[in-house]
């Protein structure tokens, strides 16, 4: 695809990687910018997790074993891996709202499709591909954060992370009282409906750019390694985001099937209600987009990776007791989104020229981690039940803060030397 591809009316010719004028005058994005690519992250993202609460409904339907149909859950998230893989670099390519525009209609169509599915394959099918289109929502992210004035990334990020992480959580409640009240196929024509509002709120209100660089997209794919060899602060933000949504996968992928059984034996409705428990979680991405901003990014690494690695702990005791569950629910998200807004704020500080690939990278890796996760404690729930699966979720946690003390230390080591160079070259001596 040729760079430069769009003439977009309001289009805005500059260099790559030239920031927004906004950003150059040290202006505010405008809260109602920011509002609309909360509302279309949010409502983008949530195509992803709608069929989580589904999964006993769709097991009775197609006659398939809980195992199978967890697949439904990590055949969306691999089709997510495919579409960063091969769609979000686009973003350094061509025009991000005509890309978005795109993606939500195809994706409209691909919901058509799996709501339609006669057979649990071609369900899976329709839910790679829906999964590969909402990479549009991680389109939208880096296009927030170059609009944003350098000083208020953190906080813009932080924002329409806070819409993305609501679009997430509302997805299983919705899915679980629509599916209820109908069926499980009615919440993917529903999905379907609101993917055609995106595809109209996307055209209408993002300003148009072409911000291009000059590369082929063979080019920008092959361009991957090397941006993952030259930035460091990416590899290690990658790893921790791969652990995180790990811990995530693991309880969200296995939990209607606990809450489904004995002692619970909760409907689909009741069952979508419990991702409103981690709403916590939205409120914690605007707090450590502000630390992140604030240079407090590697304290809040260590906080929220010790909050993953504690979270399993109640979550264990869950397969007895509500309370218990319903506060390791809490302490789990406000560690995971705590933890990928502060990887998300630091990884958009690097070159802005590649700021879309970046993302690709890291998001990657983001739902690689979550995809094996799903599919480990899909096997390990239908062999060892709950207490296999929160083994699991736990050392992915214990993992996670090991890494980031490890971090930590190697800040505090890089600052020392840098202060004692410093001293040594009569650098800061009147402070």
């Amino acid at each position: 695809m040729p760079a430069g591809s769009s003439n977009a009316p309001g289009a805005r010719l500059e260099p790559p990687g030239a920031p927004s004028a906004g950003a150059r005058a040290g202006e505010s994005i405008g809260r109602r910018v920011v509002a609309v690519f909360a509302v279309l992250v949010g409502v983008s993202i949530a195509n992803l997790y709608y069929v989580q609460p589904l999964l006993p409904m769709v097991r009775r339907d197609f006659h398939v074993a809980s195992g199978v149909a967890a697949l439904a859950t990590t055949s969306a998230q691999l089709g997510f891996v495919l579409g960063l893989l091969f769609l979000l670099p686009l973003g350094d390519l061509v025009e991000r709202r005509r890309l978005v525009t795109g993606l939500a209609l195809a994706c409209a169509v691909f919901l058509v499709v799996a709501a339609s599915a006669p057979v649990i394959a071609v369900l899976l099918v329709a839910l790679l591909l829906v999964g590969a289109t909402v990479a549009l929502a991680q389109v939208l992210l880096p296009f927030a954060a170059t609009l944003a004035p350098e000083h208020e990334r953190g906080r813009v990020v932080g924002l329409v992370m806070s819409g993305l992480l609501l679009g997430i959580l509302l997805a299983r409640t919705f899915a679980g009282l629509v599916a209820a009240a109908s069926s499980w196929r009615v919440v993917f024509y529903c999905a379907a409906g609101s993917m055609v509002v995106v595809t109209i709120l996307a055209w209408t209100r993002l300003p148009g750019e072409v911000r291009r660089g000059e590369l082929s997209y063979t080019g920008l794919l092959g361009s991957l390694g090397g941006i993952v060899r030259s930035e460091p602060v990416l590899r290690r933000r990658a790893l921790f985001g791969a652990l995180g949504m790990g811990c995530f996968s693991v309880l969200w992928t296995s939990i209607a099937f606990l809450l489904s059984g004995a002692p619970y034996h909760y409907g689909t409705a009741r069952i979508g209600l419990f991702g409103l428990v981690g709403a916590a979680g939205a409120l914690m991405a605007s707090v450590a987009g502000r630390l992140a901003d604030r240079g407090r990014s590697g304290a809040v690494t260590v906080v929220t990776t010790a909050l993953l690695a504690g979270s399993y702990l109640p979550i264990y005791l869950g397969a007895h007791s509500l309370a218990a569950l319903l506060v390791g629910i809490v302490v789990l998200d406000l560690g995971v989104q705590g933890l990928h807004i502060t990887n998300q704020s630091l990884i958009y500080r690097l070159a802005p020229e590649h700021r879309s690939r970046t993302n690709a990278v890291y998001m990657i890796s983001y739902f690689l981690g979550g995809t094996s996760a799903s599919g480990l404690a899909a096997a390990l729930y239908s062999s060892t039940r709950w207490a296999g699966v929160c083994a699991l979720g736990a050392a992915l946690g214990t993992a996670a803060f090991a890494a980031a003390l490890v971090e930590l230390r190697r800040a505090r080591r890089v600052a020392l030397g840098d202060g004692a160079a410093l001293v040594a070259g009569g650098g800061g001596a009147s402070r």
